[in-house]
């Protein structure tokens, strides 16, 4: 019995528990004393009564074998198998019978375990009211049904004619030894189970004893009375008790029912003594009291299928409910530790920016100032230009991995024109273009002309990479770019006479660092993010974009946007910044940033003065007043956001200075809290003459609409 086989499902069949599992609950011996008290009371109730309600040693010796291991459950059944025969000798009547009611016993075990074990699990967890109902219809059932027959079969065998009664006597064999197999086996092995179940009860201790008392207490009354056939009264206690009580506690009140019945039955006192028997010549030579067994067996039944399940489905209902608790529980500190790591991700960025930006400033600002200089010789111009070049070249890669990195879809659309925006957007890939040798148009429709309501930013970086990546691809030829209105919308086409690319290609060109050739003796250089940063970028918009190409025949990507034409607003022309006399206050932490700054405004007539930080910066604006303030955000001592809120709760006219934010703080965040802070403006480092003074002029511009607005209300 020993050996385990598979069967055709592929299922496993196995005897003994595996030797694996945790050894739990009473010890060998304690399974034998309970059989030998069975066989004892068992036989006590037939010497006394002529009858018994429940025969359970089979039972309890079917729960020993399910939850020891080999050599303990041997030893088990070798004793209890001797003790029965013991008893039967004990007992007296033939020998063949003393033997055979042995065998017969030990085949309803073996043959329940077996079935047990494959219909059921190996370890038989009771916790599940499915695997009980699976224990009782595929195991305990056939198993009793089994021994019954058997038992019958022998019977007939040795009256040699069927007896009147058998069929009853079988019948009540059958009801007896299922209900024993129903209550006291889970019952047992919930009870070695019961360390699963410690945290499970929501009573206490006093609670748990209230209730056992309650259940007891019905249970005496109801079966201490004659009058009338209230059983049902049982029912509401010991069903609180199952959804209160865990299901150790509840098979053990469940075996106090049947007992405290059971004994008052066979003593003829409770309702069961109350049902009336259907006169049956055959049957009259039986004691009344066994032929009423079968309502009371129909009762436990109910008492079973009723508390049992009750009692599996509230402990499993509290620990799922716990499970989820602690997975929700889990799931918290898991949205904390992201929320967390996402907090840490973008000071990293901001810091990355900042200080990528700072040093670009210097290389851009100063190549930018020397290709000025009228003293310079065409190769000094070369050589400048170079710097400017790979300057502007790093910081759109810096721009692209650190917008890659960051993520984000939010969309801030204003009115912006048309024109402005893609002339910015292509003029650093035509430059590039021309230095190629190759032709570059730009043809903007008149109806596309104009002001739309767009995000001005998203729209010039998808124009800037696909067209960067026209000219990177085209060797010779030309790079188109056409401009259109379609509805109520944009569309892009831009168009090259490059490589082109396969299928394949084409399929993952729009996939974050894809290349068309990733080999290290690539020709075109490139970290393979444009492209996906411009789908990112338009999708955003709300629009698509897609490619054609053919290998050697050039591509042409078609970008449309929803971009709604938007109404010019009329206003006086501003003077140019080189014909004011203004006064301008730098303040950055950087002495080459300072440095730079001034020499771009002197170029333009400015006055200017310089702070290290915001507390300098305050006290330079007490001793005289400026016409613009140009606030570095990252400082020390005071930060440009703490200067410039203590600049606005000055008293007028201080409070009044237009202040610019002048940062490597460039993300659109960034601008919204330079904003908030009370800056009119925000222009990102690295900053170019042109954009410096582009910059100022739309702070001035907006101050003045502000003043003209605040003067007409």
């Amino acid at each position: 019995m020993g050996l385990k086989w598979v069967n055709a499902e592929g299922g496993r069949w196995r005897f003994f528990r595996h030797e694996a599992g945790r050894a739990a609950g009473p010890p060998p011996y304690a399974y034998v004393a309970l059989f030998v008290l069975c066989l004892a009371a068992g036989q006590w109730s037939m010497n006394t009564f002529g009858a018994t309600v429940l025969w359970p040693a089979n039972a309890v010796l079917l729960a020993a074998v399910l939850q020891l291991h080999r050599r303990p459950a041997v030893a088990v059944i070798g004793a209890c198998a001797a003790v029965n025969l013991i008893g039967n000798v004990v007992r007296g009547g033939p020998v063949v019978m003393m033997f055979t009611n042995v065998a017969l016993n030990m085949t309803q075990v073996v043959v329940a375990v077996l079935l047990a074990r494959r219909f059921c699990g190996a370890a038989l967890d009771m916790r599940r009211p499915w695997r009980l109902f699976r224990f009782a219809v595929c195991a305990a059932a056939p198993a009793v049904l089994l021994s019954t027959l058997l038992a019958g079969g022998v019977a007939i065998l040795m009256s040699w004619k069927v007896p009147g009664t058998l069929g009853f006597r079988m019948h009540h064999l059958f009801d007896m030894e299922m209900l024993a197999m129903m209550i006291v086996t889970p019952s047992l092995l919930l009870l070695a189970r019961n360390h699963r179940f410690r945290d499970d009860a929501q009573a206490t201790l006093t609670e748990a004893a209230a209730l056992l008392a309650l259940v007891g207490g019905v249970s005496v009354w109801v079966f201490s009375q004659t009058s009338a056939p209230i059983m049902f009264a049982i029912f509401p206690p010991l069903i609180l008790l199952a959804f209160r009580l865990c299901p150790p506690t509840t098979a053990g009140a469940v075996v106090m029912v049947a007992a405290i019945g059971g004994v008052a039955t066979l003593g003829g006192y409770g309702p069961i003594v109350l049902t009336r028997l259907t006169p049956d010549p055959v049957l009259d030579a039986l004691p009344a009291v066994m032929r009423q067994m079968n309502v009371f067996h129909l009762f436990l039944l109910c008492v079973v299928a009723t508390a049992l399940p009750i009692t599996i489905l509230s402990t499993e209902r509290r620990r799922l409910v716990e499970r989820l608790k602690a997975r929700t529980q889990a799931a918290l500190s898991a949205r904390q530790r992201a929320e967390a790591a996402y907090a840490v991700k973008g000071r990293f960025l901001a810091m990355m920016s900042h200080e990528m930006r700072t040093p670009l400033t210097g290389i851009t600002g100063y190549a930018d100032l020397l290709s000025r200089r009228p003293c310079m010789d065409e190769e000094g111009l070369r050589q400048v230009d170079a710097v400017r070049h790979c300057g502007e070249t790093m910081l759109r890669l810096v721009e692209d991995l650190l917008e890659v990195s960051r993520g984000g879809a939010e969309v801030t659309p204003k009115a912006s024109d048309v024109r402005q925006m893609i002339e910015e957007a292509v003029a650093p890939s035509r430059e590039w273009a021309v230095i190629k040798g190759l032709e570059f148009a730009l043809t903007i429709a008149p109806e596309a002309e104009g002001q739309v309501m767009i995000d001005a930013r998203r729209l010039r970086q998808s124009v800037h990479h696909l067209v960067n990546n026209a000219v990177k691809f085209t060797g010779r030829g030309n790079v188109t770019v056409v401009v259109d209105r379609v509805e109520d919308g944009l569309s892009i086409v831009v168009s090259d006479t490059g490589c082109g690319m396969d299928e394949q290609t084409r399929a993952g060109v729009f996939g974050l660092f894809e290349q068309g050739d990733a080999t290290t003796s690539r020709a075109h250089e490139g970290a393979g993010v444009g492209l996906a940063l411009a789908k990112n970028h338009i999708v955003c918009l709300g629009g698509a974009v897609v490619v054609e190409s053919t290998q050697w025949g050039g591509s042409t990507f078609t970008l449309t946007v929803p971009a709604a034409v938007v109404e010019a607003v009329e206003s006086e022309e501003s003077v140019p910044l080189h014909s004011r006399r203004t006064r301008i206050l730098i303040v950055d932490d950087h002495p080459a940033n300072r440095d730079l700054l001034r020499i771009m405004l002197q170029a333009a007539d400015c006055e200017t003065a310089e702070a290290a930080d915001g507390q300098q910066a305050l006290a330079a604006l007490a001793v005289q007043p400026f016409d613009l303030v140009l606030m570095d955000v990252r400082m020390p001592v005071m930060d440009g956001m703490a200067a410039t809120r203590a600049i606005r709760a000055l008293d007028a006219p201080l409070r009044d200075v237009p202040v610019l934010a002048v940062t490597a703080e460039a993300m659109p965040e960034d601008a919204a809290r330079c904003i908030a802070a009370g800056m009119d403006g925000h222009l990102a480092k690295p900053v170019t003459q042109a954009k410096l003074y582009a910059a100022i002029e739309a702070v001035f511009d907006a101050v003045a609409e502000r003043v003209d607005a605040a003067q007409a209300a």
